[in-house]
């Protein structure tokens, strides 16, 4: 077990214990064979997402552009968080995090979640421009503007990530060592500091909060000029086209905002009753994503079947039997 750091009056901590999940004790193997199942489900359908829409010519558009990085961001999310909560259903090592792991760990989720909100956001005025205004989104939305809006987003990110790993880490924790939780994140850490955290809790309800109402509001304001402009469409066919280009990025953005919401507008639940929409939104959103994406688009349908056809047709034969 890893050692602790002696100071003159107190002891910091290397290492936590993470808790685990919720009802997960009694059946271990059967809920590692569930997490293995859903993360295989993941990772197949956002990187097929990534091939099809970095492999098809037809895919060349700002919004497939967007949808790859969404699907990369999905599949790190649920890199950082399940393998380390399957390691844990096989042994209570597995729930073992050093100091500096969890600091990378809480670092890596926040990146990629804040960079996913930010994406979401840059995705809805990609839709705003394409249909309020069509005759200059080509001009607009070119290949540049898209390369910069992406990199915006994953800088900003960063940052914003930087901002709070840097602010939970700089406190001092000298016990306990285990997080009421199945991965290290800001409100579970924060219970274990040997110091006040009311500036803390107070920068999560601002920093975040501002930061995810003004990207919710930015969206809602897109889909106000969305709406608008689609009723104005004369044909039942037109408007039915320009919703269905929506529908999917408004299910995705519902099903990321609505489980954080729960977790961090009350920092100081951060147990068993936060553990349920952190699952949803850290295991199960990640794997719906590529379904929502392939059901509601025909486009990415066709772009997949050429993709998979194309793979079975170039695969060399099975060698005859002696």
């Amino acid at each position: 077990m890893a050692m602790e750091t002696e100071y003159p009056n107190q002891t910091m901590v290397s290492y936590f214990c993470l808790g685990g999940l919720m009802f997960t004790a009694e059946h271990p193997t059967l809920f590692f064979l569930l997490l293995l199942l859903i993360y295989s489900i993941t990772m197949t359908g956002n990187l097929l997402i990534l091939l099809t829409v970095g492999s098809d010519p037809h895919l060349r558009s700002p919004m497939y552009h967007f949808l790859g990085h969404l699907s990369f961001l999905d599949a790190c999310l649920s890199t950082v968080t399940v393998p380390k909560v399957m390691a844990g259903l096989l042994t209570l090592d597995g729930r073992v995090i050093s100091f500096e792991g969890c600091a990378v760990q809480l670092y890596c989720f926040h990146f990629l979640a804040s960079t996913e909100c930010f994406l979401y956001t840059v995705m809805a005025y990609d839709r705003y421009l394409a249909i309020c205004q069509p005759l200059q989104y080509p001009v607009t939305m070119n290949r540049r503007m898209c390369a910069g809006l992406a990199g915006i987003t994953w800088a900003i990110g960063a940052v914003h990530s930087a901002i709070h790993t840097s602010l939970t880490f700089h406190l001092l924790y000298c016990g306990p060592h285990h997080i009421a939780y199945f991965f290290c994140d800001i409100p579970p850490v924060l219970k274990l500091a040997c110091a006040d955290t009311t500036i803390n809790e107070i920068v999560i309800l601002a920093n975040i909060g501002i930061v995810g109402t003004g990207c919710l509001f930015l969206i809602v304001t897109s889909y106000i000029f969305i709406v608008a402009a689609v009723l104005g469409i004369r044909t039942a066919k037109g408007r039915q086209r320009a919703f269905s280009t929506c529908t999917a990025h408004l299910t995705v953005v519902l099903l990321y905002y609505m489980p954080p919401v729960c977790i961090y507008l009350q920092p100081r639940s951060s147990g068993a009753g936060a553990g349920a929409p952190a699952v949803f939104y850290t295991m199960v959103t990640p794997m719906l994503n590529p379904f929502i994406y392939t059901l509601r688009n025909k486009e990415v349908k066709r772009a997949l079947r050429r993709l998979l056809c194309q793979g079975f047709l170039e695969s060399p034969p099975s060698s005859p039997a002696p």
